[in-house]
């Protein structure tokens, strides 16, 4: 049995099991909801809406919530200097079809069960797993490699400003003995 939901102004077919990306939808991670804008129901028999199907249900659970990838938009008018460029990442959520329910009560269910991946707690393994193995996280390198620059930054600052005033100092009493000679030939 398969369905053709509607979601985000979109339409997937979905059959249970099947993982499919949906424009962002305020749930929570593992959240288990019905899907109630069916459009289509088929298999042994068939159920169009008119536009929906009535009392026809897809149950999915929210697996990740992210972000898709990086599309390139990029706008230029010809000969006039204008030129803009942008990214732009899409957010969506995918959702995990655990089963379909006819209009009649005929039910599609799957085997599967949904892996949910957590952002966070994925970061949470990986920063436990460097402590046991005595190794250092990327923000302990950096601030070691920050904290080492900084004093050498601020050495370099002085030299710099230090060297600058003596240039500018010369050229300026370069300037002014040029100046004076133009007015004496006069």
């Amino acid at each position: 049995m398969y369905a053709i939901i509607r979601a985000g102004g979109k339409q997937y077919r979905v059959q249970a099991g099947d993982t499919v990306r949906v424009e962002k939808l305020e749930k929570k991670l593992g959240d288990e909801f019905d899907v109630s804008e069916v459009l289509f129901v088929g298999g042994d028999k068939a159920f169009v809406g008119e536009p929906l199907v009535q009392n026809a249900k897809v149950r999915v659970v929210v697996t990740r919530q992210a972000k898709g990838p990086k599309v390139i938009v990029f706008k230029k008018k010809r000969r006039q200097g204008y030129r803009k460029m942008q990214g732009h990442r899409q957010l969506f959520t995918e959702l995990f079809v655990k089963s379909i329910t006819s209009p009649e009560g005929m039910k599609a269910e799957t085997d599967k069960s949904a892996v949910v991946i957590d952002p966070v707690k994925i970061q949470a393994r990986k920063v436990e797993f460097a402590a046991k193995q005595g190794k250092e996280t990327k923000k302990e390198k950096r601030a070691k490699v920050e904290a080492a620059a900084a004093p050498k930054a601020s050495k370099k600052k002085v030299a710099k400003k230090a060297a600058g005033k003596k240039t500018v100092g010369k050229k300026a009493v370069g300037k002014k003995a040029a100046s004076g000679k133009k007015a004496s030939k006069k």
